[in-house]
């Protein structure tokens, strides 16, 4: 592994595919510009996250449809957002128009829904001045079309729900597009069905859920019928949230501090979301008094949400106490575990409902978004769960992501196994600093190195000679004693710098600086802080790994021993 990366600033992790989902942002001057939301920084990328950032083909898509239309295509950037590169209907039924794509009706439809809410408050969009209009290439393009003065508000549906288009559809689509043409009124849509390669990954991760599991006696199994697919993990919390408020319409809880978006879902749809953000013992016991609030009023929460572990700060919840709590109150327990991952936790006997990002290391090559929702069959919810989930669900993951994905996930475990490993080396050596009174390392955060590591090891799966040591997963923090010295580790840790985490590559980020920064006060209730580094590891040499971070280490050090004398 080469000391110094050759990435160029603002592209994607090498190999750099057409539909990569990463950047490549180094130094810790660029996480303080992500902080400000810095306009012309994000004109310097040139590959983002999606849900962030619209992809270049989802861009092109929509600039194909405006140009059918006679439309001037205009590239537009909103100051004081996440900046995006937006090709828009410039003259599609006025002037200064835009436009987001999504994949179904459902998705567009609940765009609008947001769109229009009150609570949007000054952006709120007038219901007469928002629409839906479908354009058929070799897909139905459900087109939400609005005045581009509010595209931040539209754009907030797009980054928090995960409903938008694909970036393999939208390529797609313009390869298409001689074919391009608006929906009639009384034409009839088909409903997309599962394609082979959909089949294949669900025969996989029910196969992956059934695996050495936790109780070997049990015989219910996961069965490829009970996964359903989403166009990306937030959509899978998303949507799945969306269908509980439609059979029970009650509050959330969410345990546990989460991955930034999944708070603004539960938040925005429905009658509201209780947030336990530290899940320790003191937030059971005030979990516990709120569900027996609500049940003295007449009420239920319908979910008990929890990560497994938490982002970014590996909190591990105690499942076990929060599904007692469940079947006391009459409540679901939705469990994320995309930082657990499928090869080493299993947690079907505690959940109600399995949600995961395989945007993440079951795709492990940043290269597409999808999610999946698992009914777990061991669950008393599990038959009105399929009743519901039946009506509901309608498949918008993109053929060519799923066969993408097919492709990607069958060496999930053998790069789990190295992802675990590089990990587990990693934070040994780190932790042996925080243990150093003369380092700059103050604390490691890992589930091996957590207080609540107790909660973790119920759920690991039984070792097996195809994937002999489940572990921890490939993500863990690690804190400094002063902004200097998190400066220093940062700008000499010669790994690629970016959001997304499960990836080939190691990512670093200054996750609470970039993602709360504005909120510092906030954010420090729940143990962020801004000397935080978080890192997803890669499949790099061990050894090899280990030398970059001692050297980042190295270079800390000497601050902190600077500063100190």
């Amino acid at each position: 592994m080469s000391v110094e990366i050759q990435t160029p600033f603002g592209t994607a992790l090498p190999p750099a595919p057409r539909h990569a989902i990463t950047v490549h942002a180094p130094a810790w001057k660029t996480m303080i510009r992500f902080k400000d939301r810095d306009p012309e920084l994000f004109k310097e990328f040139k590959s983002m996250y999606p849900r962030f950032v619209l992809h270049k083909d989802v861009n092109e898509v929509s600039k194909f449809q405006a140009r059918v239309h006679g439309a001037d295509a205009r590239l537009l950037t909103q100051d004081g957002q996440l900046t995006q590169r937006i090709i828009t209907f410039a003259n599609l039924d006025a002037e200064g128009q835009g436009c987001y794509i999504f994949p179904s009706i459902q998705a567009a439809a609940d765009c609008v829904e947001f769109a229009t809410s009150p609570a949007r408050k000054e952006g709120t969009i007038s219901r007469d001045k928002i629409s839906v209009r479908i354009f058929m290439t070799h897909v139905p393009l459900h087109t939400v079309v609005f005045p581009v003065e509010l595209t931040a508000t539209v754009h907030g549906f797009w980054l928090n729900a995960g409903t938008g288009i694909s970036s393999r559809l939208a390529e797609d689509s313009v390869e298409h597009a001689d074919s391009l043409r608006e929906l009639q009124p009384d034409e009839q849509l088909t409903t997309p069905t599962d394609s082979e390669a959909h089949s294949v990954i669900k025969e996989r991760i029910a196969g992956l859920l059934n695996r050495a599991g936790t109780d070997s006696t049990r015989t219910v199994k996961v069965a490829p019928g009970d996964v359903y697919f989403f166009t990306t993990g937030m959509s899978a919390i998303y949507w799945v949230h969306r269908y509980l408020l439609k059979k029970y319409n009650s509050p959330s809880v969410l345990f546990g501090f989460s991955f930034h978006s999944t708070i603004h879902v539960l938040e925005d749809y429905g009658p509201g979301v209780e947030f336990f953000g530290l899940a320790d013992e003191s937030d059971l016991a005030k979990l516990e008094k709120h569900l027996s609030s609500q049940r003295e009023q007449g009420k239920r929460v319908q979910a008990i949400w929890a990560e497994f572990p938490s982002n970014p700060l590996l909190n591990v919840p105690d499942l076990h106490r929060l599904r007692q709590l469940a079947d006391e109150h009459d409540a679901l327990l939705i469990i994320d575990e995309t930082i657990g991952s499928f090869a080493n936790i299993d947690v079907l006997s505690v959940a109600d409902i399995i949600v995961t990002s395989l945007t993440k290391s079951f795709s492990g090559y940043a290269d597409l978004m999808a999610g999946s929702a698992v009914l777990s069959p061991l669950s008393a919810h599990y038959s009105e769960l399929k009743t519901l989930f039946e009506s509901e669900h309608h498949n918008d993951f993109y053929v060519r992501d799923a066969e993408q994905l097919v492709h990607n996930s069958q060496d999930y475990l053998a790069r789990s196994a190295i992802l675990n490993n590089n990990a587990a080396s990693i934070v040994s050596f780190l932790q042996s600093k925080a243990l150093d009174p003369s380092s700059s390392v103050a604390q490691i955060f890992y589930p091996t190195t957590n207080p609540t590591h107790k909660n973790y090891t119920p759920f690991l799966r039984q070792p097996t000679p195809d994937f002999p040591s489940p572990g921890y997963g490939c993500l863990f923090s690690v804190e400094f004693n002063d902004m200097p010295s998190t400066i220093a580790f940062y700008d000499n840790l010669h790994i690629h710098k970016g959001p997304h985490l499960g990836a080939h590559l190691s990512l670093g980020l200054g996750y609470t600086l970039g993602i709360y920064g504005n909120e510092l006060d906030w954010a420090g209730k729940f143990n962020l802080r801004p000397t935080q580094v978080r890192i997803s590891v890669g499949l790099e040499d061990t050894q090899e790994l280990l030398g970059v971070f001692k050297r980042a280490v190295k270079a800390a050090d000497l601050e902190w021993k600077e500063l100190r004398n």
